[in-house]
């Protein structure tokens, strides 16, 4: 989820054509692969509780591991997304869903937790490598008008799938054992593999900077739109990347003009909002189980967490284009504090639990997608994607630094209900930032 941008760029004559079927399929299809990644990226929380009794471990054993997958994802977004430059989008996306597939397979092998945390790192850098190029390819074949809808609504299929995945998980996990949440986590990615191969264009830019692929990128342009001139879209993709590689801007950019206090509070919201994320992600079903709550209950609890954070993208940005962002978020970003003391407190009382689950993500989770677009607008066009890219960067470093953090503790003796307090401290401190946002731009 840290790795989404929601900044549109230009596509030729793509941006003014119909959306039509053969985008919708596009769109789907890069949901599809976004869901599975979801489902592959939950599923060691889902089945860390299971595990960790299964071999005698303790909870605080599982930080490492849900770390190592985190840090895997950084990885993957940061080598696999670059190499799309030269092989293709397309075949990098079919690459990773064969990374994670593969490395889910062989993560229900695992005898010990070393096995454990190195297919989890495997596992981590093709889910990693995934996501920057399902968003490319969806925005580079999405009509102008409709970008970031697409964008944003492709980006849920993640969310989606990690809730998804705490639906069947507990069942499967009952039934035959944490293993087949993996093996499931596994199988469903390498099906899709042929699909992606014949229904999945590739990228438009990288079909127009290759002699070879005029004839290709003419015919897909055609079946988006008939009226469409493939020469003048080509001759235009070129142009658009020849300016773009011109235009390199350094980090110390985003600190001149009066930029650096935007950039120190964009960094430490990123930071914050992905730290609690993904602490909350990764360590709420192992705690609710330290409260003495059912699996199924503390899976099912994560996953609603999940679901608020889908209904919260889809909500948020709406009211983001049309309310003060900086307001918006800050607000949902105190919200989602005040919930997570509800689900601190919640005890037995499930119906309140899952609200408090589903409020929280609400704010939280789909704060995050709100947030790139606060950061995209905080810096002029030049700028931008050197600012968002490197807000994403902090924010990757939080996202590996709370689950970690989580296992610390519990291995100083911190109470389940202790931990889920202390999450309350990044959100606040994320509002915060968003709200002196305000009086710094």
């Amino acid at each position: 989820m840290a790795g989404m941008a929601t900044e549109a760029r230009s596509v030729s004559g793509i941006d003014a054509a119909r959306f039509g079927p053969y985008q919708f399929r596009i769109a789907a299809l890069c949901a599809l692969v976004a869901g599975l990644d979801g489902f592959d990226t939950q599923a060691i929380a889902y089945v860390a509780p299971t595990i960790a009794e299964t071999w005698k471990l303790d909870k605080a054993a599982f930080g490492p591991i849900f770390g190592a997958g985190l840090l895997g994802l950084t990885a993957g977004a940061f080598i696999l997304g670059p190499l799309a430059d030269h092989i293709g989008r397309k075949l990098v996306i079919i690459l990773c869903t064969v990374i994670f597939g593969l490395f889910a397979l062989l993560t229900a092998r695992a005898t010990n937790i070393d096995q454990l945390l190195f297919y989890r790192l495997l596992t981590g850098i093709g889910l990693g490598g995934a996501m920057p190029n399902l968003i490319a390819i969806t925005n580079e074949y999405a009509p102008a008008r409709l970008k970031a809808t697409l964008v944003t609504i492709m980006f849920c299929g993640f969310p989606l799938g990690s809730t998804i995945g705490g639906l069947v998980s507990a069942p499967l996990i009952t039934r035959f054992g944490w293993e087949s949440v993996f093996v499931c986590g596994g199988i469903l990615p390498l099906i899709l593999i042929p699909i992606l191969w014949i229904a999945m264009p590739e990228s438009a830019r990288f079909l127009a900077m290759k002699a070879d692929g005029e004839k290709k990128l003419a015919l897909i342009l055609r079946r988006i739109d008939p009226k469409l001139n493939p020469a003048d879209c080509i001759a235009q993709i070129r142009s658009e990347a020849e300016t773009g590689a011109a235009r390199k801007f350094p980090i110390f950019e985003l600190f001149r003009g009066g930029r650096a206090p935007i950039t120190f509070l964009l960094w430490l919201a990123f930071f914050m909002n992905l730290l609690v994320m993904y602490f909350l992600v990764n360590w709420l079903p192992s705690l609710l189980s330290g409260l003495g709550l059912s699996l199924e209950i503390a899976i099912a609890s994560t996953a609603i967490l999940n679901l608020g954070g889908v209904v919260g993208a889809i909500m948020l940005g709406r009211l983001i284009d049309k309310r003060d962002p900086a307001i918006v978020l800050g607000l949902a970003y105190l919200a989602s504090a005040a919930f997570i003391l509800v689900i601190a407190y919640s005890g037995a009382n499930v119906t309140l639990l899952l609200a408090g689950a589903a409020a929280a993500g609400f704010g939280i989770v789909g704060g995050q997608i709100g947030l790139n677009a606060v950061a995209a607008s905080a810096y002029p066009g030049a700028i931008r994607s050197t600012g968002v890219g490197w807000a994403l960067g902090v924010g990757r470093i939080g996202s590996i630094l709370g689950p970690m953090a989580g296992g610390a503790l519990l291995s100083l003796g911190w109470s389940s209900q202790q931990l889920l307090l202390t999450a309350i401290v990044p959100a606040v401190v994320a509002a915060i930032a968003v709200f002196l946002l305000r009086a710094v731009r």
